[in-house]
């Protein structure tokens, strides 16, 4: 895939950065929160940004946020401890995994597929590396051993990766008719058909 021109850049990195806002910050209250989008919004920009400094502008914003939240909206601050330094290497798992993935990326099943496969396993990386620095370093847990550690991983890991799976999974469905959409038109024959 190639990279998007400026004003498709800024249009995806738009999206992108409403997709976290509503879905990180809480601001309609518990009912109507959607579950947080940012893990997919990390990975689906490395497939389609790619940029670094986009990358660091996501992180800004995630901690942005979180700090927003903790200081204005009452959102507990019980997971910021001295391994949220850990959330960015978290993050650039998901990101650098989609950009890996990005020149195989185009509108059929197989590529699809591949990018879903990509995101499951760099979902799981990231969320590993963010439970385990949150477990290991957090300071929350007088004495941390392995079999508590598993315990809790798998007590949270398949929620927060198949949050993001579902997330990644509408957004190459959204991408796959896009792409159609927009191969038809750019098709004069395709139209007549």
């Amino acid at each position: 895939m190639k990279l998007p021109s400026s004003s498709r850049s800024i249009l995806l990195s738009g999206l992108l950065v409403l997709v976290m806002l509503s879905t990180r910050f809480k601001h309609f209250g518990d009912v109507m929160h959607l579950p947080d989008a940012s893990m997919a919004v990390f990975f689906m920009g490395g497939l389609m940004l790619r940029r670094h400094w986009m990358l660091a502008s996501l992180v800004a914003l995630a901690v942005g946020v979180d700090w927003a939240s903790i200081h204005y909206a009452g959102v507990s601050d019980f997971c910021v401890t001295p391994a949220y330094a850990f959330q960015p290497l978290a993050y650039a798992v998901l990101w650098y995994g989609g950009r890996w993935y990005a020149p195989r990326l185009h509108a059929s099943a197989a590529p699809l597929i591949g990018a879903w496969g990509v995101a499951l396993l760099a979902s799981s990386l990231s969320f590993a590396i963010s439970n385990g620095a949150f477990y290991w370093l957090g300071g929350r847990y007088a004495q941390p051993h392995v079999a508590e550690y598993v315990s809790r991983l798998w007590q949270w890991g398949p929620l927060f990766v198949r949050t993001t799976q579902a997330y990644v999974t509408v957004a190459l469905v959204a991408y796959a008719g896009m792409a159609t959409l927009m191969a038809k038109r750019a098709d004069p024959s395709a139209q007549q058909a």
